[in-house]
């Protein structure tokens, strides 16, 4: 009954937390919001109290692995969304993360090696996509948009963990990247504020994939010799506090494009 509690409310709170932010702070802190581990997050936890600690562990090499796709996933949409609309943009960046995922279930991921490509993987995309400037657009959602957020993701959630067993750890770290939030984040900030905000959403959630990264690589280092109940509260401080660093960094390189508004700067 308490893991059927988690999965009904840790997530939903998770998200709204995300999108709240996203709304009082613009597309950037979005995306680093975004780029947290907030259903994988829960997901592992609750891996680990379904199906024991060595489960998550190996999870967790697959979670950063998994992440890579999501770069790949940023990295797409950003580039498409240039020249092209949301209708587009979206499915092409979902085949380019689906084709991510199944060339790397082909390879047995250990926990370090997957941390580092996960590295590089960011240090690319965030040097290709720049953030840019943009107009502040203050645009009312939909309704239906957090509902609908929430009710998407803890379903996620329920489905993945209960046919986790059968796809074994690594394939359920690597799928439970799928960005679902990726692309409602980025589709809704397409088609209300323009490319230029989403592909500054999705170097958002690639920056925020250090602090996705940390969080795993706590988890995959620390579940088995220290316990479920340290690691848990260890890696979201971890997380928090890499996240923390990247908005003070994101929000200089705001201001410096504020100041000159013809430089495109990277990090």
């Amino acid at each position: 009954m308490a893991i059927l509690l988690l999965k009904l409310f840790i997530t939903p709170i998770l998200i709204s937390t995300a999108t709240l932010a996203g709304r009082r702070w613009g597309p950037v802190v979005n995306g680093l919001v975004v780029g947290l581990p907030l259903t994988t997050g829960p997901i592992s936890f609750i891996l680990a109290n379904e199906y024991g600690l060595a489960f998550a562990t190996k999870a967790a090499a697959g979670n950063l692995a998994g992440q890579v796709s999501m770069c790949v996933f940023c990295l797409t949409y950003s580039l498409v969304a240039q020249k092209s609309s949301w209708k587009v943009s979206a499915p092409l960046a979902v085949t380019a993360f689906l084709l991510t995922t199944f060339a790397l279930n082909q390879v047995s991921w250990q926990l370090l090696p997957a941390f580092i490509i996960l590295a590089l993987a960011i240090a690319l995309v965030a040097s290709i996509v720049p953030q840019r400037r943009v107009a502040v657009a203050v645009t009312a959602p939909p309704k239906w948009d957090l509902p609908a957020r929430i009710g998407i993701a803890t379903t996620f959630v329920i489905v993945l963990t209960t046919v986790a067993n059968v796809l074994g750890p690594q394939l359920s770290g690597l799928i439970s990247t799928f960005p679902i939030f990726g692309v409602v984040f980025a589709v809704f900030t397409h088609s209300q504020q323009g490319p230029k905000a989403a592909a500054n959403l999705l170097r958002g959630i690639v920056l925020g994939s250090v602090a996705y990264a940390c969080f795993f690589l706590t988890i995959g280092l620390c579940l088995i010799p220290v316990g479920m109940a340290l690691t848990y509260v260890l890696a979201p401080l971890v997380a928090l506090l890499v996240s923390g660093f990247f908005y003070f960094v994101t929000k200089r390189e705001g201001r410096r494009l504020a100041n000159n508004p013809d430089h495109a700067g990277n990090l």
